[in-house]
């Protein structure tokens, strides 16, 4: 059994039908009912909470691997700490951590964050393997799809800096196969796109 958590998030989504798709049995874990009527046909549903040690244990009965994915918040680190420790309690096999770019190099937000649980996972025994994808293509409409509407523009203090987008569905094929597979056990991966592109450049293919 594989446990797709943050099944209603940007990735979480993508790896759910990636996890789907494969036929592979699994179960999908959401906060809300409403974004669980919304699995795929044939996904087991379950409703948990990182920051609920109980209803994670629920969630993990007769788990092999794990999908752990996180929403970029101050609690990252507690909460996906959480998810871990119920993982080693619950005889998870497997974790496939949704990590980030830079994970360990910068001092401060997010990636420094991801390295946290990235060690803690891997001082378990549990075999795991990590992705470290850059920014999401999808995050172009997520964050400035609105100003482009309205103003027929988007702003971000980037100045020339380059930056490799990769897809989601890319991120998706690769967890799952991950899941599933244990040639991918110790791995870490980085995962950018084709081509880093300055803000400019992105506004020009838009």
């Amino acid at each position: 059994m594989i446990l797709v958590t943050g099944a209603s998030g940007t990735v979480g989504k993508a790896v759910l039908a990636e996890v789907a798709r494969s036929g592979a049995k699994h179960r999908a874990m959401y906060r809300s009912k409403a974004e669980a009527a919304k699995a795929p046909a044939g996904t087991e549903t379950v409703f948990a909470d990182f920051s609920d040690k109980a209803s994670l244990a629920f969630a993990l009965r007769g788990v092999a691997s794990v999908y752990l994915v996180c929403s970029p918040v101050r609690e990252l680190v507690q909460l996906e700490g959480n998810a871990i420790d119920a993982c080693e309690a619950a005889g998870v096999r497997r974790i496939v951590l949704n990590s980030a770019m830079g994970a360990g190099d910068y001092g401060k937000s997010f990636p420094s964050w991801h390295r946290q649980v990235e060690d803690k996972l891997n001082a378990t025994k549990m075999a795991r393997c990590i992705l470290r994808p850059n920014s999401f293509t999808q995050n172009v409409v997520t964050y400035f799809a609105p100003s482009i509407r309205e103003q027929g523009a988007f702003y971000g203090a980037m100045d020339d800096a380059r930056t490799s987008y990769v897809d989601v569905q890319d991120i998706a094929t690769i967890a799952a196969k991950a899941l599933q597979d244990g040639a991918h056990d110790g791995k870490v991966y980085e995962l950018n796109g084709p081509e880093a592109l300055t803000y400019k450049e992105v506004a020009e293919k838009i």
